[in-house]
């Protein structure tokens, strides 16, 4: 799957801004590849990027109209049908990291037809995977978990492999998710894949590589998410990791989408080590990146302080303070 550049962001008409987060991730690792973004009536999420019109976004270049926006069940709104049908009479490809297939859309389908332009569904993996085998493999690897979904997984991967490979470090993001696909140009939609297929895919995607080499791997949902948690646990028993990262928000009281506390640090840091030691018993965590965005900046500090005593652990939040004193414990971990 080969995506043009630059990119086109649609926005739709979602209700926030974790709804957008496929926008708001190529935007912050990708933005040199988007020119802009559209929104409808009553969008509640702004990338920051100028909101075009598809004849302004095509007269500066865009080639490729990404549907940006990850809306519960993954699937493709009537509202925005018309829109999207617009960017194809325009001569745009179009990609999509939802669960419904652009193609099952008989009026995408047939304006796509008749363009001669591509759709990409970018969470439907284009090979099949065997199931996982639990099989110690060389190289290592660390696979981002988290209290809760949207707390920062792939952020704090991405953020980790550019810190690491500033030290010159051998690192690389390993995508499990749309957005990643779509900043990384590789990787598994995980959510996507058969469930016996899970780890296996996780397996494929991180094989065996040199010994001083790091994947990255990004993690989905949470062990104790009533939703997603096979996915969690299928992604740890296929990255074999040798070191996880907490992701936490800490001002959340429930999970995204459903009324289950969220677990504390401590709880995921244990449930991991527990189940990740059936496949490598020498899993340990590293550190715990804190999405501190709702507290002020002295809060922040504090809260981070406070845990990193707690779980005598490095804690940082990677947007405001990087990821620094993460990777010293990873470089610590290499020697």
């Amino acid at each position: 799957m080969e995506l043009k550049q630059p990119y086109f962001l649609f926005l739709g008409d979602v209700q926030d801004q974790l709804a957008a987060k496929v926008a708001h991730g190529l935007v912050e690792w990708r933005r040199d590849w988007c020119v802009g973004q559209l929104r409808l009536p009553g969008c509640q999420a702004d990338t920051g990027m100028p909101d075009l019109t598809i004849r302004e976004a095509a007269d500066r270049g865009a080639r490729t109209f990404v549907v940006a926006v990850a809306n519960a069940g993954g699937f493709i709104a009537p509202s925005w049908v018309p829109t999207i049908l617009e960017a194809i009479e325009a001569g745009f490809d179009v990609a999509s990291g939802l669960h419904t297939r652009l193609s099952s859309v008989p009026e995408i389908a047939a304006r796509a037809a008749e363009r001669g332009v591509a759709l990409h569904d970018v969470r439907h993996a284009e090979r099949t995977f065997g199931t996982g085998k639990g099989t110690i493999r060389s190289g290592r690897r660390l696979l981002t978990v988290g209290t809760d979904c949207s707390v920062g997984k792939k952020y704090t991967a991405l953020a980790l492999e550019q810190e690491m490979r500033r030290r010159g470090m051998d690192a690389d993001f390993r995508a499990t998710g749309q957005t990643g696909v779509l900043i990384s140009g590789r990787g598994v939609a995980i959510d996507a894949v058969v469930a016996d297929f899970i780890s296996g895919a996780v397996e494929w995607l991180s094989p065996a590589a040199d010994e001083d080499h790091w994947d990255l791997v990004e993690g989905q949902g949470s062990l104790f998410h009533p939703s997603f948690s096979g996915v969690s646990l299928g992604l740890l028993h296929g990255a074999q990791p040798d070191a996880f990262v907490v992701c936490h928000e800490p001002t959340r009281r429930t999970m995204r989408g459903v009324q289950t506390p969220v677990p504390s640090i401590a709880d995921v840091v244990d449930m991991t080590l527990r189940l990740g030691r059936l496949v490598n018993p020498a899993i340990r965590c590293c550190g715990i990146a804190v999405n501190t965005e709702k507290l002020d900046d002295a809060a922040a500090r504090a809260y981070l302080r406070r845990t990193a005593q707690e779980h005598a652990l490095p804690a940082t939040d990677p947007i405001r303070f990087g990821v620094g004193p993460i990777v010293d414990r990873l470089a610590d971990l290499s020697i």
